[in-house]
């Protein structure tokens, strides 16, 4: 089991940091929760220290009741779990796939495409446009290839909702008409028209950088200028993006008769009626908006225009282990005067983001000044961890444990991949200073 913690340091950057390799003798949701509480305490940290906690959407991670994230919660209520879509994404591109080798594998399913299309979009084909309107496998390795089928998808929609129910009422063989309902009936969720929609905006966001990643003659500064680019968008997605893609989905569901969830009703997991732990809002399941919403208040831009004090106390209840209600109180009126104090403050008119806030707070030293405010920005900097680091230190484990290497121990692949992966770290200490420690540590034949 790989570990990575997320932090603010006392410079209020934030910092995600690969700890260990933690051997487990099995993969059940005790031996997980035993692992992370003795690499902890090998840190001087404790389970009652988290805010937040993420893992993959295997079920010994994630489930409900026995989950190693239902154990966690169950020692610390304020250890948030923030879940992916990562299930929810690989079963979307499945049933993408599915659809298009329904529709792709028959001339005649093709011909009916057209057909329903040429009804909707007469003009559009006259014009020879029909060649863009057509839905096609994509490329395992090409995600511009899956951004246009996506985007075609989504032009092609209510042709391709007229095709399956003309195969499910008269398919021609039983197979057939079932696999038809069935990818009719996945088509009228919302869950797969939002997964739609996240993933066209996402993978449009990386469009032009997975084009140059392509070409053979590869432009590396403008891939790298492309990367920044990529990296500001999704940022500013995941700080703001939420509402404008959830009406956008909302807007889309109207226009096609798609039952939309009450966002305010608590969600239940498909197949499992009975079981609602956490009570969970399907708003909350979507957008983790009871944090998400919260935290924008947060955000320095255009002067605090979005600085709201109410929303901002209604975060800080979340965490009642930091801020019991006499702290609430003074939190209400430490904003106020944190606000008028930023107004003021001419080196704040320039800060972006929650991330620079807290920076610059530590900077001017206002994090003292306003502790119970700064407190605040912090947890909503540790709160939306994520699994890149894990996923990276994967793509390590490849290299550092080869077919040369395939026998090597826990202790030392640990201690390899913690140097590769945090090499700019390494790389910053004198290795004077390496070989004085080496050499301290035992007696040895000779001096190195």
């Amino acid at each position: 089991m790989r570990v990575v913690i997320r932090y603010v340091n006392g410079s209020g950057c934030v910092i995600e940091r690969f700890i260990s390799l933690v051997h487990i003798h099995n993969t059940s949701a005790a031996s997980l929760k035993k692992g992370i509480e003795s690499l902890l305490s090998t840190y001087g940290l404790s389970i009652l220290s988290l805010r937040g906690q993420g893992y993959d959407r295997a079920s010994n991670m994630r489930g409900e009741f026995n989950g190693l994230k239902s154990l966690i919660l169950k020692n610390n209520s304020s250890t948030y779990y923030i879940h992916y879509f990562h299930s929810s994404i690989c079963s979307f591109f499945n049933t993408v796939t599915r659809l298009i080798n329904v529709i792709g594998g028959s001339c005649k399913r093709r011909d009916i495409l057209r057909e329903k299309q040429l009804e909707k979009v007469f003009e559009g084909i006259a014009k020879g446009e029909i060649k863009g309107l057509l839905l096609y496998r994509p490329g395992d390795t090409h995600w511009s290839s899956h951004y246009g089928m996506l985007i075609n998808l989504i032009h092609l929609f209510p042709s391709v909702i007229d095709v399956f129910e003309s195969i499910g009422e008269n398919g021609s063989d039983n197979p057939q008409r079932v696999e038809a309902i069935y990818l009719l009936d996945i088509m009228n969720r919302f869950e797969f028209v939002f997964v739609l929609h996240l993933m066209k905006k996402i993978l449009g966001i990386t469009h032009e950088l997975s084009q140059v990643l392509q070409r053979r003659n590869q432009d590396i500064v403008n891939a790298m200028n492309l990367v920044k680019v990529s990296k500001c968008r999704l940022q500013v997605i995941r700080e703001n993006g939420w509402e404008a893609l959830l009406l956008e989905v909302l807007k889309f569901c109207g226009k096609y008769n798609i039952v939309v969830l009450d966002m305010e009703d608590v969600y239940v997991t498909r197949g499992r009626s009975r079981r609602r732990s956490e009570e969970m809002t399907n708003l909350h399941h979507y957008l983790n908006t009871n944090f998400l919403l919260c935290m924008v208040f947060l955000d320095p831009k255009d002067s605090f225009s979005a600085f709201n004090i109410s929303k901002l106390i209604q975060l800080a209840k979340f965490y009642p282990c930091e801020f019991s209600p006499v702290a609430l109180i003074e939190l209400g009126s430490q904003l106020e005067n944190f606000v008028f104090d930023m107004h003021m403050d001419e080196k704040f008119f320039e800060v972006s983001g929650i991330g620079g806030l807290a920076e610059k707070m530590v900077a001017t030293k206002k994090h003292i000044i306003f502790p119970l405010v700064y407190l605040l920005i912090k947890l909503s900097l540790i709160l939306p961890v994520a699994i890149a680091t894990v996923e990276r230190s994967f793509f390590a484990m490849n290299i550092i444990k080869s077919l040369l290497y395939n026998k090597m121990g826990d202790e030392l692949l640990n201690d390899y991949l913690v140097t590769y992966i945090k090499r700019d770290i390494f790389a910053s200490i004198d290795n004077e200073v390496i070989i004085n420690r080496f050499q301290s540590m035992k007696n040895r034949r000779e001096l190195l």
